[in-house]
């Protein structure tokens, strides 16, 4: 396996209080493969990633497990040795980019810290992310406020993709764009996903989205792993109570073309 996370346990405490946001989760990446992480709002889902990144926000601790990549455990390892390996693409496009600095200069900026290649040689893998990832180079001079949600998005991912990273996680990439543009992120990654040979962790709630992206997925409630397995068998035949709710709460177009819900 390429990845191999065990017993991982990650906690936020302060003085009043222990937060088990990930209590004892196990699960595997293979080469190739989209793992998909679902399950609601602070179920612990993007603590998994910032976890497997070594970017955990304060108070934020992994009190025990390990994380493997290919055998060798990254958790006393810094983040910064991380990023060639293995990438995030941040929840919130808005949020995640300098709105002080240009496309250009966002891209250069993960080149420098986390490559030897001199300034020629960046400026023309940012040209060829930006190529990749379908943004027109004449937007590289853009600040974030110019450009759309999904423009936004794409520059993350080119930022990502930026070191070449064997495993790519997604947390939440389709969050606050509309359905259109939804559809053509999630095109993307699966495109990028193949010519790459990427490996990929895509964490979401949307239960329809996972089943269109991942072939495993892994439902997790209150920091635990509920249930995994093949993503079509277990959407087709769930067997832990939270994984049927959750299945249920997805409204089923009728024939007549209006909605109803499974419960």
């Amino acid at each position: 396996m390429l990845l191999n996370v065990k017993g991982l346990k990650t906690y936020y405490a302060t003085d009043n209080r222990v937060t088990k946001a990930v209590d004892g989760v196990d699960f595997s990446l293979a080469e190739g493969e989209t793992l998909g992480l679902a399950g609601e709002s602070g179920c612990g889902k993007s603590t998994i990633g910032f976890s497997i990144m070594g970017y955990l926000p304060s108070p934020g601790k992994i009190v025990s497990g390990a994380i493997l990549f290919r055998g060798s455990d990254l958790v006393n390892k810094s983040s910064r040795s991380r990023w060639k390996e293995i990438s995030m693409i941040f929840q919130g496009s808005m949020n995640a980019m300098n709105p002080v600095l240009k496309v250009q200069k966002q891209i250069d900026e993960v080149l420098k810290k986390h490559t030897r290649l001199q300034r020629e040689e960046r400026r023309n893998r940012i040209y060829e992310l930006l190529e990749m990832v379908q943004i027109d180079l004449e937007r590289s001079s853009d600040y974030p406020h110019q450009l759309s949600g999904g423009m936004k998005q794409r520059i993350m991912i080119a930022m990502a993709l930026a070191c070449n990273p064997q495993i790519l996680i997604a947390d939440e990439p389709t969050t606050n764009l509309d359905v259109l543009t939804q559809k053509k992120i999630t095109d993307l990654l699966k495109e990028l996903k193949k010519r790459l040979g990427l490996s990929m962790v895509f964490i979401s709630h949307d239960l329809p989205l996972i089943s269109q992206i991942c072939e495993r997925v892994a439902i997790l409630h209150n920091g635990k792993i509920v249930e995994s397995g093949r993503t079509v068998e277990v959407f087709r035949n769930p067997k832990h109570p939270y994984t049927r709710r959750l299945v249920r709460s997805v409204p089923q177009i009728k024939k007549d073309g209006g909605y109803s819900d499974q419960d």
